[in-house]
């Protein structure tokens, strides 16, 4: 079933690290900016878990350049750096944090008829946290969830579609501005990078999204 975003106004993306706002919705932020809509987003932990034995990539650097890859592929969406908001709570870590997710979201949530983030049934618990999070908050904007892990399969047709402008091989960009989620620390064996396999699935050219049409 297509997706409808007549009517929305003001738009809360929220990522529990960053990239999930481009992974799991990149089209409908490019498809908001399109009819005009407001979109701000939102990236709740610091994303500095993911490299955590690299010499080359301490803590800080990693949260720092992370950040700035998010900034960069957002503006390729139209979304500036003034309209991306960073919670900086601790990677890996969010199940603990819940509340401090409610009270930061709550404010940032204000005014918006339209708030996405990650599927309460998503296979990581940092998702599952922020999710968790965004059903205490009141109001009563227009709710969609997308799911990052496990990646979706091509040809599932489960909830709400929507094409992502530009298709495979634009998401595909979008993604590559994160660099140091596809390789490129290669000091820490153990570290995070996003599998062939992986890309080839969050790069697909259809979104999908559950929530109320």
């Amino acid at each position: 079933m297509r997706l409808r975003l007549a009517g929305i106004r003001r738009a809360l993306i929220v990522a529990p690290h960053p990239d999930d706002e481009i992974i799991g919705a990149a089209g409908l932020i490019r498809r908001l900016k399109t009819i005009g809509a407001a979109v701000s987003v939102v990236i709740v932990s610091d994303g500095g878990a993911s490299h955590p034995g690299s010499r080359r990539w301490p803590r800080a650097r990693l949260v720092a350049e992370r950040r700035r890859e998010s900034r960069r592929a957002l503006l390729m969406l139209g979304v500036s750096a003034r309209d991306l908001r960073c919670l900086a709570l601790p990677d890996g870590d969010l199940p603990r944090h819940v509340g401090d997710a409610v009270r930061h979201l709550r404010r940032l949530s204000a005014g918006a008829d339209l708030i996405v983030g990650p599927a309460a049934d998503d296979a990581h618990p940092d998702h599952r946290a922020v999710a968790a999070a965004l059903d205490r908050l009141p109001g009563r904007a227009r709710r969609l969830s997308y799911r990052v892990w496990p990646p979706r399969r091509r040809g599932d047709v489960q909830g709400l579609t929507l094409p992502v402008p530009g298709g495979s091989a634009f998401k595909r960009l979008l993604i590559a501005r994160h660099r140091t989620q596809l390789g490129a620390i290669r000091d820490d064996p153990a570290g995070f990078a996003i599998a062939a396999h992986e890309l080839r699935a969050f790069a697909q050219p259809i979104e999908r999204f559950g929530g109320a049409r």
